[in-house]
């Protein structure tokens, strides 16, 4: 369905935009100077906002946010037409905590920061009162040294590529040939990136190998990676943590894991993402529920005692009672650690196209969304689970977010300071992106690897070069 708007200052399109995309995220949103069945007139004082019967407006001062006055007078019209609650109200930033953090830092009480929250954006409290645990939980954890960093290892396949999936993973079936070159540019830059640190006597603090799947190579292949990482990155270093994303149950074999307790490996991921197993031969998992059990308990009998799962809320054709189906399994387990994450609407994805659109498997009520992530809530409540990271993605069900729970001195420390910023990350690999953090001057710079795997390969030299001439800007 199309919402036309008409706008009369351009400037401001896409602050309407996100409005619409919160309570409209499948209909195609046009704008025009000149007609429209919603309008928004944005003057030096003043904005307005009618839709046949329905009229908002208010003034703001020239000292005032402008865009956040647009924002609340639309959001307030079109809660009003659909009757549904977003309880994020117009936030639309994707790290809500430091917004929190900021505030009490400054001085403010929790009451002041959730009144501030709602008559800035109205979120409300209970959103407001995630914002402030979050960011007092992270403000533990965050980075205060330029010298300690992490590491992150991307590998760029995957068994095969899950429809809701926008990373750089490729179906490892038919990119055989790619694996061995790629695993032999991701070696160099991983030996170059160790003379680097050793170099500059910098402090590792976590090592994270994801991807894509780091396990969807061969066993031999596995163990040849998991070497290299180790000794360059591992042993003899003082490290907090070691995460493998092992993610996809179909990936794992018990090689593999006891490769990982051979290199000292703290922390696994084992996703489900649902325990629904029509849903998971949907979206392109070639695994069942079972297989998910099989290996969770193959894990935790080799002795893993730090296991996170994660469970997205929101897949094609999935409503309440999945929802409830997949929090009871995933209790049954006990994992160490839960991330509750929504599904992210990627327009031009085969999820999209395919499913949600030609086959008509389209969004749950906003508040049928809003009940299954009480039953993630619930999940982690009922196995003592902490929420202690959390970020927000655009275009997701229900504009809600991603949330991190653990066990106490289960969280990861990774997480953490990826949402943070306040820790230089060297990324290797396809498409990684590193993040160099300047603590003094507060600023973040950024060097991305290429995307494409035979690019990588070819050009591996220029992004290791490119990459330690952006690090010498600090470590100079």
């Amino acid at each position: 369905m199309e919402r036309n708007i008409k706008l009369n200052d351009f400037k401001y399109r896409y602050d309407v935009y996100q409005m619409f995309n919160i309570y409209f995220p499948l209909d195609e949103i046009k704008f025009s100077e000149l007609e429209g069945d919603y309008h928004v007139n944005i003057d030096s004082s003043k904005v307005t906002f009618d839709y046949m019967n329905y009229h908002n407006e208010a003034v703001f001062s020239e000292d005032e946010h402008i865009k956040e006055t647009i924002k609340k007078v639309i959001f307030e019209v079109l809660k009003e037409i659909t009757s549904e609650t977003y309880p994020w109200g117009t936030l639309v930033g994707i790290r809500p905590s430091k917004i929190a953090l900021k505030l009490l830092r400054g001085g403010k009480t929790e009451e002041e920061v959730k009144k501030i929250f709602y008559k800035e954006h109205f979120t409300q409290g209970e959103k407001a009162k995630l914002c402030i645990d979050v960011a007092k939980f992270e403000d533990r954890f965050v980075n205060k040294d330029e010298k300690t960093i992490s590491i992150y290892i991307g590998m760029a396949f995957c068994p095969t590529r899950c429809l809701y999936c926008s990373f750089a993973s490729n179906p490892i079936g038919g990119n055989k040939k790619l694996v061995s070159p790629y695993l032999d540019a991701l070696s160099f830059e991983i030996e170059e990136i160790r003379k680097y640190i050793n170099e500059k006597a910098l402090k590792v603090e976590t090592v994270y190998f994801g991807g894509g799947t780091p396990t969807s190579i061969d066993e031999e292949e596995f163990e040849n990676i998991m070497n290299k990482i180790y000794n360059s990155f591992v042993d003899k270093r003082d490290l907090k943590e070691f995460t493998v994303e092992c993610g996809r149950p179909d990936s794992i074999t018990l090689k593999k894991l006891e490769t990982m307790k051979k290199y000292n490996v703290s922390r696994i991921s084992i996703n489900p993402q649902t325990m629904n197993d029509k849903t998971l031969a949907l979206i392109g998992r070639n695994h069942t529920s079972d297989d998910v059990i099989e290996k969770f308990n193959m894990a935790k009998s080799l002795g893993f005692e730090d296991i996170n799962m994660d469970m997205i809320i929101g897949l094609p054709g999935e409503g309440l009672e999945e929802a409830k189906h997949t929090a009871e399994e995933i209790k049954k387990l006990s994992p160490d650690s839960l991330t509750v994450h929504g599904l992210s609407l990627k327009r031009g994805s085969i999820m999209y196209e395919n499913f949600i659109l030609k086959k008509g498997l389209g969004l749950k009520t906003q508040d049928e969304v809003l009940k299954m992530y009480d039953e993630s809530k619930n999940l982690a409540k009922s196995l003592d689970l902490k929420p202690y990271y959390m970020y927000r993605q655009k275009n997701m069900v229900g504009n809600m977010e991603n949330l991190g729970y653990a066990k106490e001195g289960k969280e990861c420390i990774y997480n953490m300071q990826m949402i943070e910023d306040k820790q230089t990350i060297i990324a290797l690999g396809a498409d990684a992106v590193t993040k160099v953090v300047f603590l003094k001057d507060n600023k973040i710079e950024r060097f991305g690897n290429v995307k494409d795997v035979r690019e990588y390969v070819k050009r591996i030299e220029e992004m290791v070069e490119g990459k330690k001439e952006l690090l010498d800007t600090l470590y100079s």
